[in-house]
């Protein structure tokens, strides 16, 4: 190694520390490219700042790395990634060091926008606008209001990220030069010019980056991609209702989704209208290939168009189980057979009427039907569908039939081996929907991530706008602040409410459909975090209650704060066709009496009065990366392991929970040996003997909670929800017996949606029951398209 010649030896600094041998002096390259003698006493200092009331960091351990990377001309951007990369690589050991490399990160991006002669917000938003980055709105409001907008950042706020959360904003949300391409604004600076693109006035601004910069509340990631700029599609889901039966419908579907795709929305779109294989084509007397072709080119057409240029194309398909294809469909993602005829860049989606699980549940026989013969199914639900599907059996119109338990079993087979194929319950999305109240209005399917259930036609493209509470922040002395998860939920209904009229919507469908219903999706994240920092194993009767009180209070405020929307401005145009015009709120429909009736009561009066702003409110969406920014286990679910990897630009680094070593470290547990175990344990504390039962069940992972568990909260949370929630459900080894018992208890529960099965890498999956093979082993289950490891990564989600 290098040795380095300074005017001040690092022994002055750290009594003890080696005196490096002394060669011709060494040379650093600045920012502004000028070459200056290496001072190491910089590099300790620069570290120690950072280390500032972080008591277990060793800023002299970091430092002195970083110091034995030194070469001559090294530039000082180098340095600094290698002293942030070295407190990284330090986070499992000591997770106060993701301060310490979130501090040192911060300190490259305050120096990277200033080398551009950005030095306050509105010369940030300016820059931007000048490069045809910011939009003319909002570069005005800035400049009218630039003193009291430069005077509101906070600098002190971006203390509140650890490190993988200000990593994943400098690497995929924070502006840039399109010719440099370096940030041109501070992460203040981006969370200001995220509120000042949806406020209508300074204060609103002022109030909304307070929120989001202190880590209470997110908005989706579109909206933090875009909003203020010049394409500010702010929008996270889209639904589109099935194609028709034609060669012109279809290929405007797919126009529809490319469009929708290139500016960063995820898409659900449903495909049961489309004519199954074998069907007879009258105009050439020729037979149709069935849906499969028509499939493998929406594929293509996904890979092809990306969002935006910040992440892959997503889309889900959704077919009902009657549709013929079913069967072809379910093995649109296996890794096995004919390539031609496999799609993975679709994800694929049952949805299901209340008919098909009774079907199954008694063991009966399943009807295959060609759309073309049965083209008023798509747009029945309930005991509307069932008579009409019974009817269409009677006169002999199905193509075949099949038990349906071995259809079932094919579902939890793609499942099992897939992760994909995911159970959706078209009558409950439908009966206990809001938007439902008038004949004619269908929910046709469900988004990308599960959470959406919109009314969609061909005339209206269903879209969604979200935002999720962050719970971790809502815990104060040993309680849940209910007070401050009441005005979080006031700032920000709102906020996603102005989303609606300022949004860029790239289909007419789109824009049709929001400004008639003006659905929002406000949802959760940082549950578990709640679990762990009240000590409640999170399958217990109190968290439970806890995470059905919680909703209820969310809904309840959310439904008020519409409603004074509506005081203001007017309810949505559709009001008179909904279920609040009738009276009825989300927890009627389920049969559930809320806490504190008197104020429900009258509520329901105002609301009659003066309606709601929003057709729906409440969807729990996965919120994979706006987690990882606020640093929150994601949206409703238990952590997956006590050790964990995330990965950047910069590599993987290994995570242990916080809570954790906190706990540990009161008890003088926090040890290397402890560390190795855990790791070799893969992040289960079940063997460690030196924990007490009761935190071992508080640290349970998500393979150690039964999975009734995790339904039986949904259940009780979903009163309360008048969307859906993204629900992944888990499985160490599946087999489609437990698969098929699981789900089947997720109907009758009443859910409406299911999003993902994991299961544990190269899972063998035994089938044990259902179908005459019910001993044979199918192949090892692959991954699937979000990384539980690297969430950030997720084409899919938030």
């Amino acid at each position: 190694m290098a040795t380095v010649q300074t005017q001040t030896s690092l022994s002055d600094i750290v009594p003890g520390f080696p005196v490096p041998d002394v060669t011709p002096t060494m040379h650093v390259r600045k920012r502004n490219g000028a070459l200056e003698p290496v001072d190491v006493n910089k590099i300790v200092r620069a570290v120690q700042r950072c280390a500032h009331g972080l008591a277990h960091v060793d800023a002299i351990r970091v430092a002195s790395k970083t110091i034995g990377g030194l070469y001559d001309g090294a530039t000082t951007r180098e340095l600094d990634a290698m002293s942030i990369d070295t407190a990284a690589s330090l986070i499992a050991e000591e997770p106060q060091y993701s301060k310490l490399a979130a501090r040192l990160l911060l300190g490259t991006i305050v120096k990277e926008v200033a080398g551009q002669n950005l030095h306050s917000f509105s010369q940030s938003v300016e820059h931007g606008f000048r490069e045809g980055v910011v939009n003319a709105a909002t570069a005005e409001f800035v400049r009218v209001h630039a003193r009291k907008l430069n005077h509101a950042i906070d600098e002190h706020f971006s203390d509140n990220f650890e490190y993988f959360g200000l990593r994943t904003v400098y690497d995929r949300y924070l502006l840039r030069d399109p010719l440099s391409r370096k940030v041109v604004e501070t992460p203040q600076h981006f969370f200001l010019r995220v509120a000042c693109g949806l406020a209508g006035t300074p204060n609103e601004a002022i109030e909304f980056y307070r929120m989001i910069a202190s880590h209470d509340y997110m908005p989706s990631s579109p909206t933090l991609f875009n909003s203020g700029t010049k394409h500010a599609q702010m929008s996270s889901c889209y639904l589109h209702d099935s194609p028709q039966d034609s060669l012109e419908s279809i290929y405007d579907a797919y126009k529809d989704v490319a469009l929708l795709s290139k500016f960063s929305g995820g898409i659900g779109l449903a495909f049961h209208r489309v004519r199954s294989e074998g069907s007879l084509i009258r105009a050439t007397n020729g037979l149709s290939n069935g849906i499969v072709p028509w499939l493998r080119t929406l594929d293509s057409s996904v890979a092809a168009v990306n969002q935006g240029g910040k992440r892959k194309g997503a889309c889900c398909v959704y077919l009902e189980p009657w549709h013929a294809d079913i069967e072809q469909f379910l093995e649109l993602r296996e890794n096995t057979g004919d390539l031609s005829r496999r799609t993975y860049n679709l994800n694929l989606a049952n949805w299901i009427p209340d008919i098909f699980m009774r079907r199954v549940d008694e063991d009966g026989i399943w009807s295959l039907f060609d759309p073309k013969t049965v083209s008023h199914l798509p747009d029945a639900f309930g005991s509307e569908f069932d008579a009409a599907y019974e009817k269409a059996e009677e006169e002999m119109l199905f193509t075949r039939q099949v038990r349906a338990r071995d259809l079932y079993a094919r579902m939890m087979r793609c499942l099992a081996e897939t992760g994909n194929g995911w159970m959706t319950f078209k009558d409950a999305c439908n009966l206990k929907c809001n938007q439902t109240g008038k004949p004619g209005n269908v929910v046709h399917l469900s988004n990308l991530c599960t959470e959406i259930t919109e009314v969609t036609s061909r005339e209206e493209t269903a879209v969604c706008n979200l935002g999720s509470i962050n719970l971790a922040r809502h815990v104060a002395d040993g309680t849940f602040d209910f007070d401050k998860l009441a005005r979080t939920v006031k700032i920000a209904v709102p906020m996603l409410d102005r989303v609606i009229d300022i949004n860029y919507y790239p289909v007419p469908q789109a824009a049709n459909a929001n400004a008639r219903w003006r659905p929002v999706g406000l949802g959760v994240m940082g549950l578990q975090d709640v679990f762990f920092q009240l000590k409640l194993p999170f399958d217990s009767a109190e968290a439970q209650y806890l995470s059905a009180r919680i909703q209820e209070e969310i809904y309840y405020y959310a439904l008020s704060a519409s409603c004074e929307l509506a005081e203001q401005f007017g309810p949505h145009p559709s009001f008179s066709e909904t279920r609040h015009a009738e009276g009825k709120c989300q927890f009627d429909l389920w049969n559930v009496k809320p806490s504190h009736e008197a104020r429900w009561d009258a509520l329901r009066e105002r609301i009659k009065k003066h309606g709601v702003r929003n057709s729906l409110l409440i969807a729990i969406a996965p919120t994979a990366t706006i987690a990882s920014i606020v640093g929150c286990y994601e949206c409703i679910e238990p952590q997956i392991s006590n050790v964990f990897k995330r990965e950047t630009l910069s590599g993987e680094f290994l995570q242990i929970n916080r809570y954790l070593v906190a706990e540990l470290k009161d008890r003088s547990l926090w040890n290397e040996e402890i560390r190795t175990r855990l790791k070799l344990a893969e992040g289960s504390v079940q063997q460690l003997a030196e924990l007490p039962a009761d935190l071992k069940q508080v640290y349970r992972t998500v393979w150690e909670i039964p999975m009734r568990g995790l339904i039986d909260m949904a259940r009780s949370r979903n009163a309360y929800i008048d969307q859906s929630q993204s629900l992944n459900l888990f499985m160490e080894s599946p087999n489609i017996g437990k698969l098929s018992s699981m789900y089947m208890y997720a109907w009758k529960s009443g859910l409406k949606t299911t999003y993902y099965l994991r299961s544990r890498p190269a899972t063998r999956i035994a089938k044990t029951t259902v179908t005459a093979n019910a001993d044979a082993n199918v192949s090892p289950a692959s991954s699937v398209a979000c990384s539980l490891e690297n969430p950030g990564s997720c084409e899919a989600c938030q």
